[in-house]
């Protein structure tokens, strides 16, 4: 049986708003976190993402009391990420209603964190999140950190093939070069990653049209992630579904699609 693709938003929140920019830079307010997730679950969205993208101590705080009043209004599958820096990080995020969490800056800087948080809760909460632009390293790709300003030095692929096995159980890739640019997903580094690797891969930066969600799945991917074109109304989510239906690639429909 062929398992549905999920189509998933991801709200970047800062000090408890959703914020959106190109490559991560000139943000602007696009809306309340709460409100947004519950107009996305009331259009059939599979998942939600929260990003802290601010991820300081003070902010920490906002995150958990966004988390839990999302989690008190919309009954789907919530990641969060951010911040996340011990097992006791994920404890609490769990308990405030999250479902999973995903891990980047603080898993490069200690990669022991994966096994830690995989040991404790299990593979099924935890979603790596890998920030790759183009570069020359070993596979073309190289995970940078802090909204793709800061170069890693680490091959994304070998990365990616690292924290596998510590215990990830699932990929957020991100195209720093594609991010908020609406040209596209990187097709490129999308059929890379699945070469090497057979966990759950989502994609995520550069949705544009509705072509660009198939061609995604056409490389690999088994969910798409998008946030400016949801957010600023070019593409609601049932336009989404009901393309990818129509194309025959199976998705979840709900009443409103």
């Amino acid at each position: 049986m062929t398992l549905a693709t999920r189509i998933i938003a991801c709200l970047d929140v800062d000090n408890g708003r959703v914020v959106k920019g190109i490559n991560f830079t000139d943000l602007v307010d696009a809306g309340d976190p709460v409100e947004m997730a519950e107009l996305y679950g009331s259009e059939g969205i599979d998942e939600l993402t929260f990003l802290d993208i601010s991820a300081s101590a003070t902010n920490r705080a906002t995150t958990y009391d966004v988390v839990a009043r999302t989690a008190e209004q919309v009954f789907i599958p919530l990641t969060v990420g951010g911040g996340i820096r011990t097992v006791d990080d994920v404890d609490r995020l769990l308990r405030a209603g999250a479902d999973k969490v995903s891990v980047n800056t603080a898993a490069i800087a200690r990669p022991d964190l994966i096994t830690e948080i995989s040991q404790r809760f299990g593979n099924q909460v935890l979603v790596l999140s890998v920030d790759a632009r183009r570069a020359r390293t070993p596979s073309g790709f190289e995970v940078t950190t802090h909204g793709g300003r800061t170069s890693t030095g680490l091959d994304a692929l070998s990365w990616i093939e690292d924290a596998t096995q510590r215990g990830i159980g699932e990929v957020l890739l991100n195209s720093m070069d594609a991010d908020g640019t609406r040209a596209g997903y990187d097709i490129g580094m999308i059929s890379r990653i699945r070469e090497i690797s057979s966990l759950p891969l989502i994609a995520s930066g550069g949705a544009g049209s509705l072509e660009d969600f198939a061609a995604a799945i056409e490389a690999g991917a088994d969910a798409l992630l998008a946030a400016s074109v949801f957010h600023f109304g070019i593409h609601r989510i049932t336009d989404v579904k009901k393309y990818l239906s129509e194309h025959g690639y199976p998705v979840r429909m709900s009443s409103s699609v």
